[in-house]
């Protein structure tokens, strides 16, 4: 039970820190809508890309949800950093408490902060004129929905713990994770189809994890996906399964 009631704690430190930020809130609205409303709107009535079987602002919706929660999820394991330069985390350390709860509780509430922003942002894309042509059921769409975010927020929440357990300073740690994010959020097919790239690129798509969080949420807004599902929540769920095991792994070994 201590695991659990630790866990629940570290989590909702984070959950606070988050709600009272407000100006962390309205950014990370803020820059997917813009990119939904630019890019949607400049490249969709610019350009035509055959085969993706819908209209561009539909096919881009997806890809934005999982930019906001891959943002989100990352950059959360920088508050491994700042509670390494203001001391707090030594005072967690040499608390009662297992390392892995730790890892649990941020790795949760990174999760949990990407997802509520996820859903706001497909929600709000509706606005914009994001319409939902898939076939699936209410049920089966809002499930399918929550478990891919959950996968791609635990995953890259794992990864920015893992970056942030070798990383002293907030500045390393933004540098290096910005080179991994954009080519993360380019390579996975937010932006365009992945079904006609040359052979090189095909690799890399295909070696994202991301790419297959944007291949499932594009199935529950369009009814169009590049693999199967299976693939799609196979692949998410070793990646998720990877990086906690590494992440944990190297947060053991913090001094």
């Amino acid at each position: 039970m201590n695991v659990f009631s630790d866990t629940y704690t570290v989590w909702l430190r984070e959950m606070m820190r988050y709600v009272r930020t407000r100006s962390r809130i309205v950014s990370s609205l803020a820059q997917p809508l813009l990119f939904l409303v630019i890019f949607g709107s400049g490249i969709g009535s610019s350009f035509r890309f055959p085969g993706i079987g819908t209209n561009y602002v539909n096919f881009l919706a997806p890809g934005i949800v999982c930019m906001t929660v891959l943002f989100t999820s990352i950059f959360s394991g920088m508050s491994v950093v700042f509670d390494k330069e203001f001391g707090f985390l030594k005072e967690i350390l040499v608390a009662p408490v297992s390392r892995t709860s730790i890892v649990l509780g941020k790795s949760l509430g990174g999760t949990t902060t990407g997802i509520i922003q996820g859903t706001i942002i497909l929600g709000l894309s509706t606005l914009i004129g994001v319409k939902f042509t898939s076939n699936l059921p209410i049920g089966a769409g809002i499930l399918l929905t929550l478990v891919t975010l959950f996968l791609i927020g635990m995953g890259f929440v794992g990864l920015g713990i893992a970056i942030a357990s070798r990383i002293e300073s907030m500045e390393g740690f933004q540098m290096i994770s910005n080179f991994l994010v954009l080519p993360i959020f380019f390579l996975s097919g937010a932006f365009f189809p992945v079904n006609n790239l040359p052979a090189w690129m095909t690799v890399l798509v295909r070696i994202n994890p991301l790419a297959y969080g944007v291949d499932s949420m594009r199935y529950v807004v369009t009814g169009v996906n590049e693999f199967p599902i299976t693939t799609d929540l196979g692949v998410m769920l070793g990646f998720f399964i990877v990086m906690m095991l590494v992440g944990s792994i190297l947060f053991r070994r913090i001094q």
